[in-house]
């Protein structure tokens, strides 16, 4: 007679918790934070979409984003950069009226304010959330910095729709900051705008209030690094710290196909990851946020990956900075 013995399986675990004691990933360098250390830099996720004026699932963006943290690591080799020797914790989001915009726009103006006078030293990675999102951002960020503040906009669309026509959305944000006195047009710089997304009376606005301009063509052109550094010197020409903010349609559709507002002949990858990189890199920016990005939309979280990468990037320059 054969005896048989019972196996006994291995241990049962979920493959986000299998580590390698050789390889960081940013979900295990990305914690929680606890509510009393002050950390150098702190995620913060906005979930808004309601003010988006295409069909958007932005506000679940930030937990899309923590989802891939397993996935990725926290080192550079092109720079030779570890994420992981930077102080960085997930704050978590910023909560949302169920049904009143204009409470949402306050909740985050106020819950920013909050987290400067908690943290006064952080640096903020804010995860939308749709572009709506910028103008109460922003608006807590210039009373944190107490001096004038620039605006470097990597976007598809200039934002300066009327604030008439529907109030506040994800197409007014820098109309907002204008008209509201919280930022000068002399002082945003915008990079990656395209044809077809915009109208000629709000490139007059635009104009008139001195914005800078350059468009996705030009990109191709002229080359992305001489446009960030001519935006940089716009955004940066007297004002006491710059805003970076990121909308995800500024890339050609076929790198983004899970954004609202898709667009052909949009910026590549690799343009909009030198564009962060080198904004990152630059000591007067003091603010990021990443908007406009629908995870419904996505197929296999092309862009929710990409502006995760986007993300990463930036802080890779973040920690260049001083360094040859």
């Amino acid at each position: 007679m054969i005896k048989i013995e019972l196996l006994n399986p291995p241990e049962l675990i979920r493959r986000s918790n299998w580590s390698d004691r050789n390889e960081t990933k940013v979900s295990q360098w990305l914690t929680p934070w606890n509510g009393k250390e002050s950390p150098e830099v702190g995620f913060i996720g906005v979930p808004l979409s309601k003010t988006s004026i295409s069909h958007s699932g932005a506000s679940m963006t930030p937990n899309a984003l923590r989802e891939l943290f397993p996935t990725v690591t926290t080192y550079s080799i092109d720079h030779e950069v570890d994420l992981q020797e930077l102080h960085a914790r997930d704050l978590g989001d910023i909560q949302m009226h169920v049904t009143e915009l204009a409470r949402c726009h306050s909740n985050i103006e106020q819950g920013m304010a909050g987290i400067y006078t908690a943290l006064p030293e952080l640096f903020p990675i804010i995860m939308g959330g749709d572009h709506s999102i910028t103008c109460p951002s922003v608006k807590a960020f210039k009373r944190h910095v107490g001096g004038k503040v620039g605006i470097v906009q990597i976007d598809s669309h200039m934002d300066v729709r009327n604030l008439e026509d529907g109030g506040p959305t994800n197409g007014t944000p820098i109309r907002g900051l204008i008209e509201s006195g919280t930022v000068e047009g002399c002082h945003i710089a915008q990079i990656g705008l395209h044809s077809f997304a915009n109208s000629s009376a709000y490139h007059e606005y635009a104009r008139t209030h001195g914005i800078t301009q350059y468009t996705s063509r030009q990109v191709h052109l002229i080359g992305i690094d001489a446009l960030v550094d001519r935006a940089l010197e716009a955004a940066g020409n007297g004002t006491d710290a710059i805003y970076v903010t990121v909308d995800m349609d500024v890339l050609d559709q076929a790198f983004a196909p899970g954004v609202p507002a898709m667009v052909p002949a949009g910026m590549t990858s690799w343009e909009l990851l030198e564009a962060v990189l080198r904004l990152g890199r630059h000591p007067k920016v003091k603010g990021f946020d990443v908007v406009c990005v629908d995870p419904m939309q996505d197929p296999r979280r092309a862009t929710v990956r990409m502006t995760l990468h986007a993300i990463l990037t930036f802080l890779t320059g973040y920690m260049q900075r001083g360094k040859a």
